[in-house]
Order: structure tokens, then sequence, then C-alpha cells
């Protein structure tokens, strides 16, 4: 029985040719992906040479002055890309992988990044993680919907009674058959992705791996409890591509409604407001307020002065120049609040859509969700600080530009790590799937298929 199954499957042209487009969008989705991360190593190595370029280029146009130098020279950090975000690109073809920023405030710059061309943004990205999660499922449905239904409408259902005694395990074999050629695909361009994308085998990728292949058996699942109800191969169509839709499209951009509704974030451009008018309005001020803020925030720089009879020196420009930063401090603290409340609520939805779900988690695995984005952010915040506490005292001491060996200031990384959280993976698909596997038996033993009765 297996055998004439099985090639009663491959003998399709229709079950052939499913594989094969699934085979060939995957193809495409990993070569989409190598340009990702190609285009990722190019902007790297062209900020490594354009920061060593600049930082010689205005040292020898310089007048020796380094506050001056500080004001122009930019120092950049970069949000290492994991080869494995080649298979979900996730938030990365939004969010810049390098920034380059100088000792003055911060929040203005945090937001400058590389244009982009809006049509590309619009369409987006086919990486391996949106072939997965939208076209897998039309496919598993395509094989699925009229399992039952084909044997009964095409007149063999009292052929397979008379000739088994476990109707069900003919319809086991079924599904098995067509689960093992989408899978068979899956890992197949899992293992093109390894060699040619250069994925390390780490537990990151058995986790993306295992992420995939729960995903596929929550969809077979979903099928088998469709056809569960012995309906016509028309309504079984209709239910699942309904399916399909609620929770490829409809739920998640409820979410995103929702996630709007009760998190808006006016704080974006209330912090570039607050931060310019900051600094700005402090042209037209008394100095000494500006300066007691700023000795409050760093003492260990008390011993520096501004001379009295001046109206400017480097101590009182960067002074103000944190003033905005901290004027911004509370919007920017109170956006990566709800940016985190964002994320938390979708990570808790997650738990009943195995679709979201899904998407999170091969995000957060490849380290392009919008969790990898705060952390990113929250180093900068760190790089900018470590910055201004090696310059500072050097531009405070009026320190020659000429004094200083420059060679070390090469381009920096930031590599966020965290570990795979396996429960956290696994136990949202394995609640879908038994509660999808037990509802179908219960379906399979009222119809009396167990017992040879239909």
């Amino acid at each position: 029985m297996i055998k004439y199954l099985f090639t009663d499957f491959y003998r399709s042209k229709a079950h052939s040719i499913g594989l094969l487009l699934l085979l060939v969008a995957g193809l495409v989705s990993l070569e989409i992906g190598s340009r990702f991360l190609e285009r990722a190593e190019r902007v790297s190595e062209k900020t490594a040479a354009h920061q060593a370029e600049s930082i010689q280029r205005n040292v020898s146009h310089s007048t020796g002055e380094l506050g001056l130098l500080m004001y122009y020279q930019r120092f950049g950090l970069e949000n290492e890309v994991p080869r494995l975000a080649g298979l979900s690109i996730g938030q990365r073809d939004i969010y810049p992988s390098v920034q380059s920023v100088n000792v003055r405030n911060l929040e203005e710059q945090r937001y400058s990044t590389d244009l982009m061309n809006p049509l590309f943004q619009l369409l987006g990205n086919m990486d391996f993680s949106f072939v997965l999660i939208y076209f897998f499922p039309l496919v598993i449905v395509a094989f699925g919907f009229n399992l039952v239904s084909e044997e009964r409408e095409g007149g063999t259902w009292s052929l397979v009674l008379s000739q088994t005694d476990s109707p069900m395990d003919f319809l086991r074999c079924k599904l098995a058959i067509r689960l093992l050629g989408v899978l068979a695909v899956l890992v197949l361009l899992l293992a093109v992705a390894v060699f040619y994308l250069d994925i390390p085998l780490d537990s990151f990728f058995w986790a993306f791996g295992v992420i995939a292949v729960a995903y596929v058996l929550f969809w077979f699942a979903l099928v088998w409890l469709v056809v569960s109800f012995q309906l016509s191969s028309n309504l079984n169509a209709q239910i699942l591509l309904a399916c399909w839709v609620f929770l490829n499209l409809i739920i998640p951009a409820g979410i995103n409604v929702v996630q709007r509704w009760a998190f808006p974030i006016p704080e974006a451009m209330t912090a570039v407001i607050e931060n310019r008018e900051g600094y700005h309005a402090q042209w037209d001020r008394e100095k000494e307020p500006t300066l007691e803020h700023f000795y409050s925030k760093y003492p260990q720089y008390g011993e520096f002065q501004h001379p009295k009879d001046q109206d400017f020196s480097w101590l009182w420009y960067f002074a103000m120049q944190q003033l905005g930063d901290d004027e911004a401090r509370k919007s920017v603290k109170e956006m990566r609040g709800k940016l985190e409340q964002r994320m938390e609520m979708a990570s808790k939805v997650s738990w009943l859509v195995p679709t979201v779900h899904t998407q999170l988690s091969l995000n957060s695995a490849s380290f392009s969700d919008m969790g990898n984005y705060l952390q990113y952010m929250g180093a900068l915040e760190d790089f900018h600080e470590a910055k201004k506490g090696y310059f500072f005292p050097l531009i405070f001491e009026e320190k020659s530009v000429f004094e200083m060996d420059w060679d070390g200031f090469a381009l920096e990384s930031f590599r966020d790590q965290h570990p795979v959280q396996w429960i956290g993976i696994l136990a949202p698909f394995i609640l879908s799937v038994l509660v999808l596997l037990l509802w179908a038996n219960r379906n399979y033993t009222k119809s009396g298929i167990y017992s040879n009765g239909k």
C-alpha cells in the first residue's frame, strides 16, 4: 500500500510541480539572502575605509585644534550581521547596520541612515522566512485539501474500505508521504543554505531548522483537522485558504494596528525636536546653568572651567550639546519602553498564533528582530559615551591634534548575544499541534473510520 501511495503521489504532475515551485522559490530566496549579506559586507568595508580616510584627511587639513576636529570626525559602530540573517532578514532591511557618530549630541545623529529605494522597501525582501511562512502552507493545502474527499468523490472509497482493515492507516500514509515530500524540500533548501550562505552549524541554525519543521508540521496538522470533518473538496479548500489568509494576513495586520493604537510613539519626533531645541536655545542664554548641568552629570570634568572673558569655549559647546541630549532623554526612554511593550505584546499573542510565533522566532534566531535593534541602540549609546570619555579631557586640555596617534580608531562592531530559548520556541508549536491532532482524532472516531464503518 505504501509503495502504491508513494508512486501515485509522485506520478501526479500537480504534486511534482508543487514541490518544484517550492524548491525554485526557496533557491531564489537564498540568492536574495546572499545579496543582502554581500551588501552588508560592502557597507561595513566601505564604512571602515571611509572612516580611516576621513581621519587622515581631517588631520591633514587640521589647524591642530582638537575640538574643531571632533566637531566633524565620526566613528562607526557596526551591528554585526550573522550569516543566518540571510535566511530571515527581518528588521535589518529597515534599520542601518552601521552608524557613525561624533562626540556631539547623540539623539540628532541616531536617526541618520542611508537612503534606500522606497519601492524596494515597499515590496520587501522575499527571503527564506517569507517563502516558508507564505508559500509552504499554500503547497501543503494544495496537497492535502482532498485527502479524504477525493476518494469519496472519485468513487474509490468503497474500494479502500474493502482492501484494507484500517482506513486510518491508509489516510495516515497518504498524509505522511506528502509530509515527507515537503520536508525533503525544506531540508534540501536548508542544506544548500549552509553552503551557499556559509552559515555556521551553531545552536541558532538548529533552532532555525526546528522552527521551520515545526511550522510545516503545524500546517499539516491543520489540514488533517479540516479533512477530518469529511466535507467536500471545495469546502476543504475554501476553509484552508481562509485559514491561510486569517493566520498570515489578517491577524498580523490586526496585531500591528492594536500595537500602534495601544502604544503610539509620538516620542520619536518629540525626541528630535527636544534635542535640537535643547542645545540651539543655549546660544542666547547664560552659560553658567548649562555648565552646572554638565558638571552635575560629569563631575570628573569639574577642574575645567569656561573662560569668563570669552563667549565661546569647547567646554561650554559640548556641555550645550549634552544638554540637548538630556532634554530628549525622557522622550527617548518612553519611546524605547513602548517599543519593548509592542514586542512583549506580540510575543504573548504569538503563543496563540503559530504563524506570528514562527516569524518572531525566526527573526530572533537570526538576530534580525526589534530586540536586536534595541540592543544595538543601547550599544551605540555606550559607544558614544566611551568616545566622549576619551576625547573630552583631551579637548578641554587643548591637546593638539598632531600629538595623537590616530591609527587605532578603526570601525568597531557590536555582536548581539542571547541563548536559544528552546522552551519558548517549541511550546506554542507543541500545544497547537496537539490540540489540532486531538480534535481531528475525535472527529475520525465519531465518523467510524477507525472501525471501518464508513
